[in-house]
């Protein structure tokens, strides 16, 4: 299954940027490559549900995920429930950096569910969700430092 993880040094507090990370519902607001992001509520369990459509190389990618917090280690974990991929599943972490910065990490797995051309696919498309994450944290970074 192929993997991808990125990580933004940010200059501003952990608390400023956990914020930022997990308000869900304000990332169509300021990142490019999201074009909405619908929480509907919490699962029984706890976990709450969003509703994500994505651009992603001139297509939309569309899916429903649970995330869960855990508020103490400050990180984020997400499991697509139903969607355009076959799995897709990760977290984002927000981990101080010292003297008042932080330092945020976006890890993602995924299958795209093609098995035939999955070597084919694979790369490409862990090569265009890299590129998304990266605009994603420098589009919660400068959210953060404009604030």
């Amino acid at each position: 299954m192929p993997h991808v993880e990125v990580n933004l040094p940010i200059d501003a507090p952990v608390s400023d940027a956990w914020l930022a990370v997990t308000r869900l519902e304000d990332y169509a607001d300021y990142m490019e490559n999201v074009e909405s992001v619908t929480v509907r509520g919490q699962t029984d369990a706890g976990a709450r549900v969003s509703e994500w459509s994505v651009l992603l190389k001139g297509s939309v990618l569309e899916w429903v995920e649970e995330d869960e917090l855990d508020e103490a280690t400050r990180t984020m974990t997400f499991t697509q429930v139903s969607g355009d991929l076959d799995e897709f599943r990760g977290y984002w972490r927000v981990e101080d950096g010292g003297r008042g910065t932080s330092v945020v990490t976006f890890s993602v797995d995924f299958e795209i569910g093609i098995p035939l051309l999955a070597d084919m696919l694979n790369p490409v498309a862990a090569k265009a969700l890299r590129e998304n994450s990266e605009h994603m944290l420098r589009a919660i970074e400068r959210r953060i430092t404009v604030s």
